[in-house]
């Protein structure tokens, strides 16, 4: 066991993370984000088909509800990613990681908040080239950083 794995501070690794690859991460955990509403959809319209018969029918929300629903899915699913591993899919596929500024993984409560950050202000990307650590709004605001990572 890794003093990581422990939840000791190890320095974070690789160089910080820039704005193209950051919302790049982003649009790949959108289409996440999407794929899990339509999977809880599919699946809620399955179970009205075994409860009700045929035919399959899926429930079709109102603009608002899906708009709450969506939010938090999302919320939920990167605080759980950045919780759990310090990155999302999109994290994944692109070798990032976030981490506090001592290299540790995020306690739920800086992740939930740097979630819901990311989702209400997703425009705070575009600090990044301006700022010395290569840090977002939200990086900011939550003492976070996002790097290079080999998973």
């Amino acid at each position: 066991m890794t003093r990581e794995d422990r939840g000791g501070a190890v320095p974070p690794q690789g160089d910080p993370a820039g704005v193209v690859s950051r919302c790049l991460a982003a649009a790949v955990d959108a289409l996440a984000v999407a794929g899990i509403g339509l999977a809880a959809q599919l699946a809620f319209g399955g179970l009205r088909l075994l409860v009700t018969g045929p035919p399959l029918r899926i429930p079709e929300l109102s603009t608002w509800l899906k708009g709450v629903l969506s939010w938090a899915v999302a919320v939920l699913y990167l605080t759980f990613a950045w919780t759990s591993t310090g990155g999302t899919l999109g994290f994944w596929l692109l070798g990032l990681r976030v981490t506090t500024r001592d290299g540790r993984l995020l306690g739920v409560l800086r992740a939930l908040l740097r979630a819901v950050l990311c989702i209400g202000l997703p425009v705070g990307l575009l600090w990044i080239p301006f700022s010395r650590r290569h840090a977002s709004v939200q990086d900011a605001l939550t003492a976070t950083s996002v790097h290079y990572h080999r998973f």
